[in-house]
């Protein structure tokens, strides 16, 4: 076997009490972390990471939790409250987001999660910078590096396209055209 299904193998089932160690001190930490080298580099590597210049990769730390509204407390109507609706975005998703609001040159490529404890998410998101010749001249993400921007704002990275059901394939499940909002408007 390989060195990298060695790895994934052991990702499988983690040593919990290192990962709760490390846990602890990235709690510590601020919520978005620039770090040197993927802490699964076979789960980085899948998803199209490269051990070179303009490759980044960020950690992201995220409250867990019900994506519920606070309640506001400035006055108006019953009505306009909107505290019943939820997000739909997932965790995963809102992590690219918040790396791509803070790391506005570059574009986020993947991410994955590294950890979970009982108030916190952990990913790590790959980042490519575009203006980079090394990126430019990859065959694989030369293609992205000069596609439109703001993959993760315009929600069409691999997370933001399963949470919006474009991940089926079209005998199982068909997506449901234009959108569910148009959808549910249209009465069907």
């Amino acid at each position: 076997m390989s060195l990298t299904k060695y790895l994934r193998k052991a990702w499988r089932k983690p040593d919990k009490k290192i990962l709760r160690k490390r846990m602890i001190d990235w709690r510590k930490g601020n919520s978005i972390v620039r770090v040197d080298k993927p802490l699964r580099i076979d789960r980085a590597r899948s998803l199209g990471y490269k051990a070179k210049r303009g490759v980044t990769i960020v950690r992201v730390r995220l409250r867990r939790g019900g994506h519920k509204r606070t309640r506001p407390y400035k006055a108006r109507r019953t009505k306009r409250l909107h505290i019943n609706k939820n997000l739909r975005l997932n965790y995963k998703e809102i992590a690219e987001k918040r790396v791509a609001k803070k790391y506005t040159n570059m574009e986020v490529l993947n991410s994955y999660q590294v950890g979970k404890d009982g108030k916190h998410y952990f990913f790590e998101v790959i980042l490519i910078d575009p203006s980079k010749p090394e990126i430019k001249s990859d065959k694989e993400l030369g293609s992205l590096a000069m596609s439109p921007k703001k993959r993760a704002q315009r929600s069409i990275t691999s997370a933001s396209r399963k949470s919006r059901g474009l991940r089926n394939s079209p005998v199982k499940a068909p997506k449901v055209r234009p959108s569910l909002r148009a959808n549910r408007r249209r009465g069907n």
